[in-house]
């Protein structure tokens, strides 16, 4: 157990909460309690499922480390909460955790800045199917824009395979962003205050980086150092940088993006409150650098000073 020399008050670790991500924030929460804890930080969980202000009230947090994932925690909504009772947290602001948490206008944002980014349409029951086809070609993905590890995401190789995958999209999310597929490598760029750690290639037998290679496959290969030259890795770490700056994103978070064959990068999403367990891809980038899992977990938690 190491003694800090920082005062930080009573720490709330929030996580769990309502979204479809509520298990695997869980996890990173647990993760990183048990961190705070074995720091002598006086630490401790509380899940907003239910009964959220009374337990701000029992517990009189000073600050609050956010380990929650997807809607309701990610998306600017516990950020503004916490705003207006007056209490740091850690990540991204009310602006950067809801543009982070909205595909279709982070690209938008993203275009208007000239960064790259897969040519997108938004589908809603009006849309003609035939002229997404004839403007994104085939294959595609099929995502729904506010959710967040690949849930509801299909890819369609097929026309006929189309209304199969918006049911499965519109299950999770009103409306459904329908995107250009890029063939290549998916890498990740984790951020760290104004820093970005070693870049991830991610590998995976699935057709994509889907759910079940992020959590249960244990076939998906996670490559850090990536296998790039330095100036390129360099170049895209910049890249990372300026996304996730554009979108308001700040103390720390991910970039995803795609590497195509001509070594053009295309950005998909940030994640402005990613996953904290010991096997995530924070943790293992900043593993890379020296930075072990209670140190990462200190230094995010600095941001709320």
């Amino acid at each position: 157990m190491q003694k800090q020399t920082v005062d930080y008050g009573k720490v709330a670790v929030f996580l769990g909460g309502h979204s479809a991500e509520r298990e695997i924030s869980l996890n990173s929460g647990q993760a990183v309690l048990a961190a705070l804890l074995r720091q002598n930080i006086d630490a401790v969980a509380i899940d907003p499922q239910q009964n959220l202000l009374e337990q701000i009230q029992q517990h009189k947090p000073n600050r609050v480390f956010i380990a929650l994932h997807g809607r309701g925690g990610e998306d600017g909504l516990i950020q503004g909460f916490l705003d207006t009772l007056g209490l740091p947290y850690t990540g991204s602001g009310v602006l950067g955790s809801a543009i982070g948490m909205d595909k279709w206008r982070c690209k938008q944002i993203w275009q208007s800045m000239g960064l790259p980014t897969p040519k997108a349409m938004m589908i809603d029951e009006r849309t003609d199917l035939t002229e997404v086809l004839q403007s994104l070609g085939l294959p595609l993905m099929i995502k729904p824009p506010h959710e967040g590890s690949s849930v509801g995401m299909s890819r369609v190789d097929k026309a006929h395979d189309l209304p199969a995958a918006l049911a499965v999209a519109r299950a999770h999310d009103a409306v459904i962003l329908a995107e250009q597929f890029i063939h290549g490598a998916e890498y990740t760029a984790s951020l760290l205050q104004t820093r970005a750690l070693p870049l991830i290639r991610l590998q995976t037998p699935h057709s994509f980086y889907d759910y079940q290679a992020k959590y249960h496959d244990k076939t998906t290969q996670y490559h850090c150092p990536c296998g790039l030259p330095v100036a390129l890795e360099t170049s895209l770490q910049t890249m990372a940088q300026q996304a996730f700056v554009a979108v308001g994103g700040h103390g720390w978070g991910r970039v995803d993006f795609m590497l195509d064959e001509q070594q053009q990068p295309w950005l998909l999403e940030i994640n402005t409150s990613p996953g904290m367990t010991d096997h995530s891809l924070v943790p293992m980038a900043a593993k890379a650098v020296g930075l072990d899992f209670d140190a990462l977990v200190l230094q995010i938690l600095a941001n709320t000073l």
